[in-house]
């Protein structure tokens, strides 16, 4: 095939259809690193956003952040009252995982749509709750897998479904950072070693990148998964520090990924065909450009990939998806899925049996 014109316009928003000039309002519940240092240009940058109202538990960061960026500051308890609800029109939760159910019930109940962080909650059963709280408010509720708008994965999706590299036969990836040293200059994230807050350690926390974007790549989702975990330092005893997951996806199609905490930073993906490959790497984290290899035919194509803000994509195709009128991707029962298969994979983690992923 014609490599180069299948990537001919390669950040090309396929998504969009809004064309009118109304902006969605967003309030942003907290204002971690995350949201300060992504999350907040992302909105700054999309069209047909504006952030206009910062939540924390914090009354200083927030007051801070909103009188650099033009907010009004809340407390949750402020959020939770209603206090400024006539100044947003969404809300996009990115808080520590077991604090996202009670941020999508008062959002729910406002009728404010709803874009929410991944992992959706702590276990599978507040993601339920979570889910059916959205749709018994018939609000919008999306789940924030920023891989999914990357023109990078989106063009390696597409390459899959015309055939181009044959049938996928299987699937390997890795996601692996320094939690222990990184955690050293930003205490502010040691809620990850909380089981609690976190609901687990680094399969919850980027072990879900390779497990989703899998997913979203070959448009399936894992049957059964094989799994074991471990942790070798003693700022991980209460969550695993790494994770290495075998997962049957629908079709048989062999999936393998690892996470680590504590290991060299690194990340990707490699999809393997009966005809060819598709290799992202650097593949995950947001902060790093995203490289892109096609094999073919015996020759190795270096594809030229046009780099975009992740969170530009994704706020700018949630703000398309409400003004428009149609319901965002990834949604509640997509995450759930995820939620699930976790579930399973820490199962069988435990038991040291392949666990069936629940419905």
């Amino acid at each position: 095939m014609d490599i180069t014109e299948h990537f001919a316009g390669f950040a090309r928003r396929d998504w969009e259809t809004y064309e009118g000039t109304e902006t969605v309002r967003f309030a942003l519940v907290g204002a971690g690193w995350f949201p300060r240092e992504w999350a907040l240009p992302g909105f700054e940058r999309a069209e047909h956003t504006e952030p206009t109202v910062i939540v924390d538990i914090d009354p200083e960061r927030a007051e801070a952040l909103a009188d650099d960026h033009g907010m009004t500051a809340l407390t949750p308890e402020e959020f939770h009252d209603g206090v400024a609800e006539s100044e947003y029109d969404a809300v996009y939760v990115c808080t520590p995982n077991a604090t996202h159910l009670e941020y999508v019930e008062t959002a729910s109940a406002a009728g404010k749509d709803v874009l929410c962080e991944k992992p959706m909650e702590a276990d599978a059963t507040r993601a339920a709750e979570l889910v059916e709280t959205a749709q018994d408010a018939g609000v919008s509720l999306m789940v924030g897998y920023r891989m999914h708008l990357d023109p990078v994965v989106r063009r390696s999706k597409e390459l899959i479904e015309s055939g181009a590299i044959g049938e996928v036969v299987q699937v390997h990836s890795n996601m692996s950072q320094r939690m222990v040293a990184e955690l050293e200059g930003d205490a502010s994230d040691q809620w990850r070693l909380d089981p609690d807050l976190a609901g687990g350690g680094a399969m919850m926390d980027i072990g879900i990148y390779p497990l989703n974007t899998t997913r979203f790549l070959l448009d399936t989702d894992p049957e059964q998964v094989s799994a074991s975990t471990g942790s070798t330092h003693e700022e991980f005893a209460d969550v695993e520090e790494q994770v290495a997951v075998r997962a049957t996806f629908e079709g048989g199609v062999p999936v393998v990924f690892t996470a680590n905490h504590n290991a060299y930073h690194d990340s990707f993906l490699r999809v393997t065909g009966t005809e060819g490959q598709i290799i992202i790497d650097p593949a995950f984290f947001e902060r790093e450009d995203r490289g892109l290899e096609v094999r073919l035919d015996g020759e190795r194509h270096a594809i030229d990939v046009t780099q975009v803000h992740q969170l530009e994509e994704e706020f700018a195709y949630f703000a398309d998806c409400v003004l428009a009128g149609r319901e965002p991707e990834p949604d509640g029962e997509h995450g759930l899925v995820d939620m699930r298969t976790i579930e399973a994979i820490y199962e069988s983690a435990e038991t040291g049996e392949t666990v069936e992923v629940g419905t």
